[in-house]
């Protein structure tokens, strides 16, 4: 039987992240209907790079940063989007053919790790929700971009909460194996903090167990912090992230209100008792935001990876190789089949 090759993979709102043996890349999950409209070059203006375009059955869209410059938006943020709408449907596929052209082509069948909220894997609906993520991703795929053919067979799907890959990121290497001197944090309380585009949520591992009661998610990501940036709405949530990815907005005033939503948050749920956690892991693009306030909050006691954005998708990689035999993946070519 071929051997199956390991991948994590974050589906959030904001960027969809994608780790492999060779490394991991995220791509901005902003995506528009392609209108067919083509503006040609005008005298004194400069051209802007089209963003990726993913066609698939009879849809065209256009994915990645600059998206909704170049075609009608389309922005939901509903965790229905993630058994398999067109446009997460499109995302994938692009974050797929970026890292395929970056670490070469996956020719062998893979095994895939994927991270969902947890709000969708929790209550009555978790495992109807669950399954539907996995029934639309297993199995093969084909699509064109800017049109150029891929195609990807994905043999096992595995769906793990977002947060959780971020605790087998802290614990475990690149190969699948529990670094010495963390393992021992594994069967004490530890706090992981997940700070992304659309939510702010929070696990608490307790002897290698949740506690659902110290467990929660909430809309507080990033997003409000942009909403609290367009009270009007003259912008699309996607051109904002855009903006501030970039740099080019002024957060100064904003960023206080939006960390007392998110402290606020923290404080409903946790309360004090963050102070018995052995480590507060701290992850999400969101963390980038309040690396001068999460720190102080925490009293030193949050751990903040070196890759806070990557973490997710990485752990959930790390966590397919301890799953697998904790054999460790090929390098280079190998690792993609080729």
């Amino acid at each position: 039987m071929t051997d199956l090759l390991s991948f994590g993979l974050d589906l959030g709102m904001g960027a969809c992240k994608l780790y492999g043996a060779a490394g991991g890349l995220f791509l901005q999950s902003q995506v528009a209907a392609d209108n067919k409209q083509n503006i040609s070059a005008l005298l004194g203006l400069r051209n802007r790079k089209p963003p990726l375009r993913i066609c698939f059955g009879e849809m065209s869209l256009f994915v990645g940063s600059h998206a909704h410059g170049f075609g009608r938006p389309i922005e939901n943020l509903d965790f229905d989007r993630l058994a398999g709408s067109l446009e997460t449907r499109a995302i994938v596929y692009a974050t797929l053919t970026r890292y395929m052209e970056i670490y070469g082509e996956i020719t062998a069948p893979v095994s895939l790790v994927v991270g969902l909220p947890l709000q969708p894997l929790t209550g009555a609906q978790s495992a109807q929700n669950a399954e539907s993520a996995r029934a639309w991703l297993k199995g093969s795929h084909e699509w064109l971009c800017d049109d150029k053919p891929f195609q990807i067979s994905i043999a096992e799907v595995k769906i793990a909460s977002q947060p959780s890959g971020a605790l087998f990121d802290y614990l475990l290497d690149l190969q699948g194996q529990f670094v010495s001197d963390r393992k021992k944090d594994f069967s004490a309380e530890i706090g992981v903090l997940s700070l992304g585009f659309n939510t702010l949520e929070l696990l608490t591992i307790q002897n290698r167990s949740a506690v659902q009661g110290l467990s929660a998610g909430t809309t507080a990501g990033v997003r409000r912090l942009l909403e609290l940036l367009n009270p009007e709405g003259l912008y699309s949530l996607g051109e904002l992230d855009t903006l501030l990815r970039a740099g080019s907005l002024d957060i100064k005033t904003a960023l206080p209100i939006w960390w007392r939503e998110v402290s606020g948050a923290i404080e409903k749920t946790w309360g004090g008792r963050w102070k018995r956690f052995a480590r507060i892991l701290a992850v999400g693009g969101g963390v980038h935001l309040l690396r001068d306030q999460l720190p102080t909050y925490f009293a030193g006691r949050a751990f903040i990876p070196d890759d806070p954005v990557l973490s997710i998708s990485r752990g959930l990689y790390k966590l397919a190789l301890m799953q697998s035999a904790r054999k460790p993946q090929p390098e280079g070519e190998a690792a993609h089949g080729t």
